[in-house]
């Protein structure tokens, strides 16, 4: 690898020498052009999806490859610093010492006189009260203002719905979640049998709306469990192709009564009962 002196090493400190690398990329004069035509439009898909690649790192437990996603993670918030820095809205130092204040103000336990004596229970009242009161103080009154737009669908659902279960707007229990879904489902039915499309899509979306809120219900993280029925079915179908394979064929050689034959085999194989 090619090493600039001018540049720090990461013996020296590898978080100066990002930056660096990251303002000569974006120098108007000699960095690399498509860094340059970079602005924060066009660097948000790819923050949101370096995101989700560190989450699938740590679902995986590979832990050379979560080292990799940080830091893939890491280069956004530069580049989006840097982008900041060059229209003189902010600065990295800036992003970082308003993280560390917040850290601090939203724990007075540790870092104020308050008592640690409390439970975890205890402590996630306290944080939402904090950040309650940080909301106030932009003027974001409402109950669900400050909840990101840009979220995943589910997972901005699941905030959305915590949000108004604080104020008491939310099923008792889950039995009634339930209902509810058999209820929206029925109501997608006659809507895909009488309706057009856009209506189709609207009953298809309170389903999910409910369906996360079973979710929260349960105590599960609908992101994580639909990453699992992802990962998944790519295992069981990777199974039928190969099981294909052995029999000289591939999927489109096959028709639906075969694979879903293969299909319960690799499900059976993986309980251990084929």
């Amino acid at each position: 690898m090619p090493n600039d002196p001018a540049l720090p090493t990461d013996a020296q400190d590898g978080l100066a020498r990002l930056l660096e690398i990251m303002r000569r990329l974006r120098d108007p004069d000699t960095g690399c052009p498509w860094d340059i035509e970079q602005d924060f439009d066009t660097i948000a898909p790819y923050t949101i999806e370096e995101a989700h690649e560190v989450a699938d790192a740590i679902a995986r437990a590979d832990w050379t490859d979560l080292r990799d996603e940080l830091g893939d993670l890491l280069l956004q918030v530069v580049f989006h610093a840097q982008i900041a820095d060059d229209r003189g809205l902010f600065t990295f130092d800036a992003v970082a010492s308003a993280i560390a204040d917040k850290m601090v103000a939203r724990h007075p336990h540790v870092f104020g006189s308050e008592s640690r004596d409390k439970t975890a229970a205890q402590q996630t009242r306290d944080w939402e009260a904090i950040k309650a009161a940080e909301r106030a103080a932009k003027a974001q009154t409402g109950v669900l203002d400050g909840v990101a737009a840009g979220l995943p669908a589910l997972m901005r659902a699941v905030k959305l719905q915590k949000r108004a279960a604080r104020v008491g707007f939310d099923w008792p229990d889950t039995a009634q979640v339930i209902d509810k879904i058999t209820e929206e489902a029925a109501e997608l039915r006659e809507a895909a049998e009488t309706l057009p499309h856009d209506k189709v899509e609207e009953e298809f979306g309170d389903l999910l709306f409910v369906m996360a809120n079973l979710a929260r219900h349960m105590k599960v993280d609908p992101e994580s469990a639909l990453r699992a029925a992802n990962a998944k079915f790519t295992r069981r179908f990777s199974r039928i192709e190969a099981l294909l394979a052995e029999a000289g064929k591939r999927p489109e050689d096959s028709d639906l009564a075969e694979m879903d034959a293969l299909w319960n085999r690799a499900k059976a194989e993986e309980r251990g009962t084929g």
